[in-house]
Order: structure tokens, then sequence, then C-alpha cells
């Protein structure tokens, strides 16, 4: 094998370059992003990520480069977003299909292109094959095609890289035992291989049954906030019976996999695909859920002014820098209905302005506000009790040990 070019350098391609770099294999990463290109070439890295760092300065010293060109080489992999349309349900693959048509303008024949990005079943059959065969290849004799999709999260990225198990979607069980030994430089954990249709609707059914667990929590709590009950007591209870696992409820899902990948199967399998649809209806609810919340202790505490509220956390998970889809976000898009302009926000990771009476000190912050409203359970806030001490607060994550603070 001559190189690899990985396309795309994002949350998922850029571990993904670096992993391989620092195992021994040739890599060049493409990125669009001629800035983002231009600070990795600088030796910096475009996010934060437990562990990256040290991966990238590994990376470097074993020759990893970083272009906006398309290479020619004997392997692709892609790994770029894939999002979908809110109004269809149905995956956007624009930037997939822009991906491998730069890569048909390159690529020599005999070469295997990994589809590393998370599609809906079918997409390949759609719109990825029509491609390479209108560029005059055939597919298995001067092309070949595989899926892989990632399987990691932010905020642990480089040890599920290495550890997680992963899937290899082939045509040919040659090539998939090709690829598969590729990634065995360094993936520890077992690697299967299967067809592509079956890679394809594995990844999305993992996540959409991460989904419809969250949606049942969130239900949960919904009933138990009816009726004035502790839903964290009534899960804590339950799931010590040996077959239930009833998952923590929350504010909302974010993040590019479980709140995007149920859509996929909404999208695709319209009237069959009615628990996942359901899931992400109650799941999307939450945010103006706790917007309620607030409304309604504001009330019980005189308070009229939403300036005095703070929203603590932005992102969609604890310790990671990663907005896509947060439930803090989502919120504030529909603030509107229940909450004034005026509500103060404040994310140790968030260092850009991404909303109104955005703070970037943490005491400022607290000084400013008489409500907290924990979206996000981040270390610092689990360590800060005693900042907190006087403050109403709402604690949508759980995480806050003192007496009197108000939960969904």
């Amino acid at each position: 094998m001559a190189k690899i070019n990985v396309i795309g350098l994002g949350y998922i391609g850029l571990p993904t370059a670096l992993m391989f770099a620092s195992h021994g294999v040739e890599v060049v990463g493409t990125d669009y992003n001629a800035e983002l290109v231009n600070t990795l070439r600088a030796g910096k890295t475009t996010f934060d990520e437990k562990g990256l760092d040290e991966l990238f300065a590994n990376a470097l010293e074993c020759g990893i480069e970083f272009s906006t060109d398309y290479i020619s080489t004997d392997m692709y992999i892609v790994a770029v977003p894939t999002p979908y349309d809110k109004k269809s349900k149905k995956i956007d693959p624009c930037y997939v299909v822009a991906a491998v048509k730069k890569v048909m303008e390159v690529c020599p024949k005999g070469a295997t292109v990994v589809l590393e990005s998370t599609v809906s079943p079918g997409t390949m059959d759609r719109f990825v094959r029509p491609i390479i065969e209108e560029n005059g290849f055939t597919i298995g004799e001067d092309i070949n095609l595989v899926h892989a999709p990632e399987r990691i999260i932010p905020g642990n990225m480089v040890y599920e890289l290495e550890h997680n198990s992963r899937t290899i979607g082939a045509d040919d069980r040659a090539i998939g035992e090709k690829v598969k030994a590729l990634y065995e430089s360094f993936c520890q954990g077992e690697i299967v291989v299967t067809d592509i249709r079956t890679a394809e609707m594995t990844k999305v059914v993992e996540n959409t049954y991460r989904d419809i667990n969250i949606a049942f929590a969130n239900e949960l709590a919904k009933i138990c906030r009816s009726d004035n009950m502790d839903v964290y007591e009534i899960i804590r209870i339950a799931n010590k019976h040996p077959r239930v696992n009833i998952l923590t409820p929350g504010p909302g899902v974010g993040g590019h996999c479980i709140s995007v990948d149920p859509w996929f199967l909404v999208g695709d399998y319209p009237g069959l695909a009615n628990i996942i649809l359901a899931a992400r209806k109650i799941n999307d609810s939450m945010p103006e859920f706790v917007l309620k919340r607030i409304s309604n202790i504001m009330k019980e505490h005189g308070i009229t002014d939403p300036a005095k509220v703070g929203i603590y956390g932005m992102t969609y998970k604890e310790n990671v820098d990663d907005i896509r889809e947060s439930p803090t976000m989502q919120m504030l898009e529909c603030m509107q209905k229940h909450l004034a302009h005026g509500v103060k926000i404040y994310d140790p990771y968030v260092t850009k302005d991404l909303a109104d009476n955005q703070y970037h000190d943490f005491d400022k912050f607290l000084n400013d506000v008489e409500i907290v409203v924990i979206m996000v359970g981040h270390d610092e806030i689990k360590a800060a009790d005693d900042k907190l001490k006087g403050k109403i607060i709402l604690d949508t994550r759980n995480v806050c040990k003192l007496e009197g603070v108000y939960k969904l």
C-alpha cells in the first residue's frame, strides 16, 4: 500500500488519520477547509479531546501530511459529515457525494474506497455506487467499495478507536479481510466482516437503540414530574432487578449520532419506524420541558426578570467542546416561547461567543444570576457545591448534591 488518503479531518477523520499514522501507515489527511489544514500543518489540533494532542505529536513524528488536495493512492477513507434533512427526515448525502466525486478524479484502478461516515441503509447503493459507475469504473474490478462506520464518542475518542469493536462491510470477503488487517494495525477490539447493507444498518441500529432507551427514561421523568415523584429514586430501585437497566433522564439528546441517526430510519421507512419516531419526538421535546420547569420555578420564587436565570453548559455532553445538536442550543432556539431575552449562559469548554449574554468566567456568571440551570454535568460544576450555595438550582443532570435542588 502506498498511502491512505483520509478525506474529512473533523471529529472522526482527524483522530482516525492520526491513529493510522501513529501505527506505521503512511497517511495524507485531506480537507476542503484551508484554514483547518493550515492549523494542522502548524502543529496545532483543531478541537479539544483527551489524548488527541499526544496522538497528534506521534503522528507528526511519523510523517503524516495534511492537504486540501486529494491524492492518487491505493486506499481512501471518507469521513465527512452526513446531516439529515429536517423536513423529509432523510439523510443528506451531499458531503459524501462530493467527496466520492473528487476521489474518482484522482484514484487509480484497483483502489479501495472506505466510507466511515454513518449513513442510512441503502445509501451506498443509491448514491455512492452510481458515482463510481458514472466515472467508468466497474465496482469489484476497478474500484473496491467498503463501509467501515465509526464507533467512537467525543471525550473518549482515542481510547475507543483502539479498543472498540468495528464492523467492515464489503462486497468481496477478501477485500473486507484486507481492510480488516489495515484497521488491526491499531484496533484491539473485535472486527467483524459482513456485507455493506448489514454494516449500514448495524451502525444506525446501535444509536437508535440508545435513543429509544433514553426516550423511555425521559418519558418516565415527565410522568413522575406530573405526580410529584422522584424519577431518580424510582430508576435506582427498578435497576436493582437483574434484567432492568433504565438509563438516566436528561434535558434532551445531542451529538451527531444518537440525535441524528434514528431519523435516517424514520425517513427511509415511514410507517414502519413508529417506536423510533415516538422516541425522537420525546427526546426532542425535552429542551422545551426544561424551559417550562424554569418558568414554574421562577413563578414559585416570585422572579420575573429572565436576566436572573443562568444556563450552565452548552455542549451536548460533559467535558467536551462539541455543541452539535446539544439540548442547550436546541433550548435557546425555542426560548422565546417561555422566557424573554436576557438569560445568561456559560460553558467552560466553549470559548467562542455563540449566544447572547454568554459568559467566560464562572464566578462572574454565578454572581450575576439567582437561578442556575445545570444542563451539562462538567467536572467543574460537580465540584462547585460551595459556590452554588444560596442559589436556586434546577439540575437536569442529577449531579448536584446540595439539599433543596430542583430536578427534572
